[in-house]
């Protein structure tokens, strides 16, 4: 019986997905080293200041009387006169609160990007069947990451070993014994990063941008053909120690494996039948070899269980002699596998509330078993060098417990307030303190504090939070919603170690952040907003961003001036509370955050124009220079407004409604394209009139043409003159004096 055999070819082409993360600015280990041990030069400090009892009076005054010296800083401590002692007002015994986990080495920049790197490592060996484990040397972790950058930096493998450059890797890791080091180093390089460094070379190579090699052949037979039965039944071949394949991790691996199937497609043949009856007809996929392009030894040619690309086990980058345990999968799939994006970074909250007595009885009992004495003893050098050894330590597993941002409206305030006189109303120590303006929460709303125009009791920025710190949980670098002032009051505890950046260096700090590791970046664009990652003070000042330092205890304030990052640590058991503030010369910085968030495609906290009409429509009540500040914000202002609306209406808008854009909520007025909050103008199409663009981005609001598009208005042009000879004239009599 003969059988026509016709030969067809499909292509199945697999494209990747992922964009490719820019190379980071490495770090060698040595530079943070001396002797092979890990140290911390500490920053010069911050300014202190000790103001007289007649200057503490005014806390907006005495603070715009040193912020030319201490912005300069980023941050300043004050100390108050010796006979201001406000009394603690948190109820302790109906006080709980649920602090959230911090692993202290995740949070560093660096060293997560270290974690990150050794996750995929492991994962990499996992998928060939093989446990990992991170080895040690000169009682330290070998740092791989670093490793495996040192040796790709001096040229490769290849040439590290025919240049003799181990010893020269060893000295760039920080081992002291170079000439033994260099030798255990090439061990472990070569056993378990070569491997990985060869597949990502092999990913470049043409075989895998050539389409998947396949052969069908189609056979026509008849009904009784038994030929069909001996051809169907030459099924895959599966090695037969798959049935006892086991898993070789002592502990379950730090990512979700449960997707993956256990068999390794081998062998030649995969059957399929067609559903079609007449004429009977039944073929056979045969795979070729996608780098030899034969089909010849068919027993040895190894099927991806990804995208079935097949090779011969011989014709690998790196020959496997034996079929491999469980799935397995080509290079450029396991490249795949561990290019996919892991889940953002963040802290998960304890299991369990606490009072203040149960979190204190904690935090003393792990700083004292931590340091192995009193913890009243422990000097707050050693503390800050161990927290930062900690952090830079790939193999540390300390975790910490923060009480971090918990909401006077909910517990009360750690300062007297209305609520601590009832039925103390003659008290007049208690009662000196509730009107007092240092108490936070009374600042904010000064007189002369632009938030005081607010209305809405924004948490965190008009209405303080609290902190209660134990050892070594940590605030992560971050500047203030709208690059706002704010000031921190340490009630008691152990002290609290702060680390600053002058708000002219934001900048260049964020692009160390970045180029130091692109990687997270990559990932999260928005990291430093998250409040989730810190970079050694050392690293930064390398890269000459300055950074300072102070101690807080307690009794203590803290201020931090616009635009200024800032990060640190607890010594141990401590409450604070903080809150932001914007006197009148804050007012032009605002405006340049609600500019930078909108390039940024950051939400906004509140309205910058709304609070800017909120003022104008009081002004009687500004002091002359706050008026000159706050005339200067509105011409800025207005001439936005003027040049925006006449590029609308030379666009070929002619319609427009009056819109009350305040009696909305926040989230139903924002511009789609940039998300700032709308104010004064905004533009929406009869196409869907729920969508609203800011006059920035009018035109990529929809496609349709300019004569559909509505320009919405909370005031005309004319509506801005009389406000804006009111301020005006309050401003000139700053200059009269």
């Amino acid at each position: 019986m003969s059988v026509k055999r016709e030969i067809k070819c499909e292509l199945e082409i697999d494209e990747p997905n992922q964009k490719e993360c820019p190379e980071g600015k490495f770090i060698d280990p040595v530079s943070l080293m001396e002797n092979g041990k890990f140290i911390f030069n500490a920053p010069p400090e911050a300014p202190v200041f000790e103001p007289t009892a007649e200057e503490f009076k005014d806390p907006l005054k005495y603070i715009s009387k040193i912020r030319s010296v201490a912005q300069k800083y980023g941050i300043c401590k004050i100390r108050p006169p010796s006979n201001w002692n406000p009394p603690f007002c948190v109820d302790v015994d109906k006080f709980k609160f649920t602090p959230i986990i911090q692993k202290l080495n995740e949070q560093d920049a660096i060293t997560r990007v270290k974690l990150n790197f050794l996750e995929k490592i492991a994962k990499y060996w996992h998928l060939q069947g093989i446990s990992f484990k991170i080895p040690v040397l000169e009682q330290r972790a070998v740092d791989l990451y670093s490793l495996y950058k040192i040796v790709e930096f001096e040229g490769g493998f290849d040439e590290v070993c025919s240049k003799k450059k181990w010893e020269k890797v060893a000295s760039r890791m920080g081992y002291v014994c170079k000439k033994s080091s260099s030798t255990v180093l090439k061990s472990h390089y070569k056993k378990w990063l070569n491997p990985f460094s060869l597949l990502h070379a092999t990913i470049k190579d043409e075989i895998y941008n050539k389409p998947i090699a396949k052969k069908r052949k189609v056979l026509n037979i008849k009904e009784n053909n038994s030929c069909v039965s001996n051809m169907t039944t030459k099924k895959i071949k599966l090695n037969p120690d798959d049935d006892n394949d086991s898993n070789d991790y002592t502990k379950d691996p730090p990512y979700p494996m449960d997707r993956f199937s256990s068999k390794c497609k081998t062998g030649h043949l995969k059957s399929k039948k067609s559903t079609r009856s007449k004429p009977a007809v039944n073929y056979i996929e045969k795979y070729c070899c996608q780098k030899c392009g034969r089909d010849k030894s068919e027993k040895t040619i190894l099927i991806c269980d990804e995208c079935d690309s097949s090779f011969h086990m011989q014709c690998l980058i790196i020959p496997l002699t034996t079929v491999p345990k469980g799935t397995w999968r080509c290079d450029k799939c396991v490249i795949n596998e561990l290019n996919k994006p892991s889940d953002a970074f963040g802290f998960q909250p304890a299991q369990r509330q606490y009072t203040l007595q149960q979190f204190g009885e904690m935090a003393d009992k792990f700083k004292s078993k931590y340091f192995n004495m009193p913890v009243h003893l422990v000097p707050t050098d050693k503390v800050e060098q161990e927290y930062w050894k900690i952090v830079s330590s790939i193999d540390s597993t300390v975790k910490a417990e923060y009480g971090a941002d918990i909401h006077t409206m909910d517990h009360g305030s750690g300062f007297p307030t209305g609520l601590a006189l009832s039925g103390n109303e003659d008290n007049t120590f208690y009662k000196s303190y509730v009107e007092d303006h240092w108490n936070l929460n009374n600042l904010p709303i000064l007189k002369d504090s632009v938030f005081s125009f607010i209305n809405a009791d924004l948490s965190g920025i008009k209405v303080p939070w609290m902190y209660v710190g134990m050892c070594f949980s940590t605030f992560c670098w971050h500047n203030e919603d709208h690059w706002s002032y704010s000031i921190n009051y340490s009630h008691w505890g152990e002290p609290k170690t702060w680390y600053g950046i002058p708000g002219a260096s934001a900048e260049a700090f964020e692009e160390v952040m970045k180029d130091t590791a692109p990687e997270l970046f990559h990932s999260q664009p928005d990291l430093l907003h998250q409040l989730v990652t810190i970079l050694n003070p050392n690293i930064l000042m390398k890269a000459n961003i300055p950074v300072y330092r102070t101690d807080q205890n307690a009794g203590e304030f803290v201020v931090i001036f616009p635009r200024s990052y800032h990060a640190g640590f607890n010594q141990g058991f401590n409450f604070a509370e903080s809150v932001n503030f914007a006197p009148a010369d804050w007012i032009s910085i605002g405006r340049e955050c609600v500019n930078y968030y909108s390039s940024i495609k950051r939400i906004c906290v509140f309205s910058h124009d709304e609070l800017l009409f909120k003022i104008l429509k009081s002004c009687d009540d500004l002091t002359p220079k706050a008026a000159a500040l706050v005339y200067a914000d509105f011409k800025e202002m207005i001439k936005f407004e003027w040049v925006h609306r006449k590029a609308l209406f030379d666009w070929g808008v002619t319609k427009a409604d009056f819109v009350k854009f305040e009696h909305q909520e926040d989230d139903l007025r924002q511009c789609i394209i940039c998300n700032t909050t709308l104010f004064l103008s905004a533009v929406s199409c009869m196409c869907d009139q729920k969508r609203l663009a800011c006059l920035r981005h009018f035109k990529q609001l929809c496609d349709c043409p300019a004569q559909m598009h509505v320009f919405k208005y909370r005031y005309t042009s004319d509506e801005f003159q009389p406000l804006v000879r009111k301020v005006k004239a309050i401003a000139e009599t700053a200059h009269n004096d």
